[in-house]
């Protein structure tokens, strides 16, 4: 695929103005991206495609970064995050080297899960989340009464206009400055309509103003975690998330999680482009403002012409660039992972492959985990996966039987907010955690979960991540949109930035975009292969 771009030694003039976006200047054939997460791998995948010599360099012995994989005794987990939306962002990846899902060696598959989720609240009430907003309309009349299901739709409808109005112009998009945010007509119709829409109050209040059940507001406020902040303190623009998560839909790949990673590695290699797994970079030589080398623990080095960094914002001065100082980090989470007994897992109160298990404490739970002086959930509030109740070829068979894959999924303070001894106290937190579950229904849970990993904030604090957090840089206002970190530093010419610390911002959706706007730095192409916002039927 040839690059129609401007070239890169000369600004791009965004739609509907004279304003200049800032490409990478000079020569741009040889480009290094260092990380095979998603976003180094959706941006090598986009650079390949528009013509330019690209070499990725990953430390692990396989692609994917925090969509990656544990090995266990006899089987495989996804270690990283389990829910996907916007798929796709990974169609248009592959689409950037003329490829799709399907021309994957193997086909990557990816299906839509109905229910997305299964809710389960302290008063023992269940609750199934569906993308289809008839089928989620009768299952919330069934729960919390029609009129609550009416108000519903009203929500629904909000969310969807927000994220209409967020996705193309503040969410798909780089900023050199605030001041792009209104230097275009359309962005300042999309702003205009953020603002009639309340965006710019509360996420919290203004769902508060639609529902009545505080059950089912909780559904559309839990995501405020994933931004990093309580629902009361996270702006209403959020709604986004709740909107891909909730009506969008969430889907799974035959495979897991890591098959994605797999197969874009797949795709770029078969373009032409070069991955090195186990090549950890040990840092960059500079001649004045350019990156010309990268330099790696076996002693080899790679030459440039602009370079993607990948690494997180908490290691990310070891490569030549100053983070932004005072920065707020995100909440964190412990995360276990390992294999239950089918026989036991089958009791379960709720079968499905991802389950939201609420506690009853809703607003003290965030100002623990996510308050400046944090503390562990006192009434926990729980992510479980079950991946094979979706795929059952997951399934694990041993001498004693079935088992199955599971996680288990516990937000927590970051190192900053808290900072706690983890590895002497978070086998016993789990422990604590296993027998929460027991009380609530999950009979066996305790005995027989068999942990074969556990994350911790010490866990991501070791792997360079910032304040011991999986989830970057909060979205406090200071840190969103054309103020988070940039991904075009001003201390270098040819260095850009990719994942979530940067923008757009924290998430598989937004980590899959972070790589293709970094890669619409060096090629001057301001929006390849552009995807429409999808709004579902209401």
């Amino acid at each position: 695929m040839k690059d129609v771009a401007a070239p890169a030694d000369r600004p791009l003039l965004d739609r509907g103005t004279r304003h200049p976006l800032k490409t990478v200047a000079g020569p741009t054939d040889r480009v290094v991206v260092v990380g095979a997460g998603l976003a180094g791998l959706s941006a090598a995948l986009y650079l390949t495609g528009a013509g330019r010599q690209v070499t990725l360099l990953e430390r692990a012995d396989h692609p994917g970064g925090r969509v990656g994989r544990y090995q266990g005794p006899d089987y495989e987990i996804d270690c990283g995050a389990t829910v996907l939306t916007l798929p796709e962002l990974i169609t248009d990846a592959l689409a950037a080297v003329g490829r799709t899902p399907e021309t994957c060696e193997p086909a990557l598959r990816i299906h839509q899960l109905a229910p997305s989720y299964h809710a389960k609240f302290a008063d023992g009430a269940t609750l199934r989340v569906f993308a289809d907003p008839d089928a989620m309309a009768e299952e919330v009349a069934l729960v919390c009464g029609p009129a609550e299901a009416r108000r519903y739709r009203r929500l629904r409808d909000w969310m969807a206009r927000v994220y209409a109005a967020e996705y193309g112009e503040f969410m798909d998009t780089n900023f050199d400055s605030p001041l792009d945010m209104v230097r275009t007509p359309e962005k300042r119709r999309a702003l205009a309509a953020l603002v009639r829409l309340g965006g710019f109050g509360r996420l919290g209040a203004k769902v508060d103003r639609f529902l009545r059940d505080p059950r089912l507001a909780r559904l559309f406020t839990f995501q405020a975690l994933y931004a990093g902040m309580p629902p009361a303190q996270a702006l209403a623009v959020y709604g986004a998330i709740p909107h891909m998560d909730t009506s969008l839909g969430v889907y799974f790949p035959e495979g897991g999680m890591r098959a994605i990673a797999a197969a874009m590695a797949e795709a770029f290699t078969a373009a032409g482009g070069t991955l090195e797994l186990g090549t950890e970079v040990t840092g960059v030589d500079y001649a004045g403002r350019r990156a010309e080398r990268v330099r790696t623990a076996d002693g080899r080095a790679f030459d440039c012409d602009a370079l993607v960094l990948t690494a997180d914002l908490g290691a990310i001065d070891r490569f030549g660039v100053r983070r932004r100082r005072g920065l707020r980090a995100a909440p964190s989470a412990v995360v276990a992972h390992g294999t239950v007994p089918a026989e036991v897992a089958r009791t379960w109160p709720v079968q499905a492959h991802h389950t939201i298990e609420f506690g009853a404490a809703w607003d003290k739970t965030f100002a623990e985990i996510a308050g400046r002086r944090g503390r562990l959930m006192s009434d926990p509030s729980l992510l479980l996966t079950r991946p094979a109740l979706t795929e059952p070829g997951l399934y694990i068979t041993r001498t004693d039987g079935q088992h199955e894959p599971f996680s288990l999924l516990a937000p927590c303070p970051n190192l900053d907010a808290a900072a706690l001894d983890w590895p002497r106290i978070g086998p016993a937190y789990l422990r604590e955690l296993l027998d929460v579950l027991e009380e609530r229904g999950y009979e066996g849970m305790a005995a027989h979960f068999t942990v074969d990993h556990l994350d911790t904030p010490q866990t991501w604090r070791d792997q360079g991540m910032l304040a011991g957090t999986p989830f970057s840089a909060a979205h406090v206002f200071r840190q969103t949109g054309p103020f988070r970190s940039r991904n075009f530093p001003r201390t270098s010419d040819n260095v850009v930035i990719a994942g979530c610390g940067t923008t757009p911002g924290v998430g598989v959706p937004t980590t899959l975009l972070s790589g293709k706007l970094a890669a619409t730095r060096i090629t001057g192409d301001r929006r390849p292969l552009e995807m429409k916002p999808r709004v579902p039927a209401r």
